[in-house]
């Protein structure tokens, strides 16, 4: 299996097929409006912003997972993003990122690069796919999109 034989859905419910982003670095990301992390949007958007026009993608996965920090449907949670960090990358369907209903993007990646924890721990881990669709590296919450500035434009 590879990343790109993976379909998400996008927020408004449609499949994604991930082969649509082969040649793409791509930054997937499970997210929450109501936690201590939630201003990384602004990195992330900063990050998008430089480096989409080399080849740079996003995908931010909501997730409610952690402390209920997601509440509110998805076309809530696209407006808070938005309108409070003017986001611009794909937001892709609320999903789980650990567990029996996990999303199997997320046990794919999870496979890859599983660190000293198999599960996701916490809103806003960070997985980098280079180019030809392998999982390069995974970032902890606390890592910021600032602090990884560097190992994307490398990828780039």
């Amino acid at each position: 299996m590879s990343i790109y034989d993976y379909t998400v859905k996008n927020r408004k419910g449609e499949d994604i097929k991930l082969e649509n982003y082969k040649g793409k670095v791509l930054l997937i990301v499970n997210t929450a409006t109501g936690c201590g992390f939630t201003p990384q949007y602004e990195g992330l958007e900063n990050l998008y912003q430089k480096y989409h026009e080399k080849g740079l993608e996003i995908l931010d996965f909501p997730c409610n997972q952690f402390g209920k920090q997601a509440p509110g449907s998805i076309e809530e949670i696209h407006e808070f993003c938005t309108l409070k960090y003017h986001t611009s990358f794909d937001q892709m369907a609320k999903i789980d990122v650990n567990g029996k209903n996990e999303e199997p993007l997320y046990t794919y990646l999870k496979s890859q690069k599983h660190g000293l924890l198999k599960n996701i721990k916490w809103n806003f881990e960070k997985f980098i796919v280079d180019r030809e669709g392998n999982v390069v590296d995974r970032f902890v919450s606390t890592t910021t999109p600032e602090a990884i500035d560097s190992k994307i434009e490398k990828l780039l």
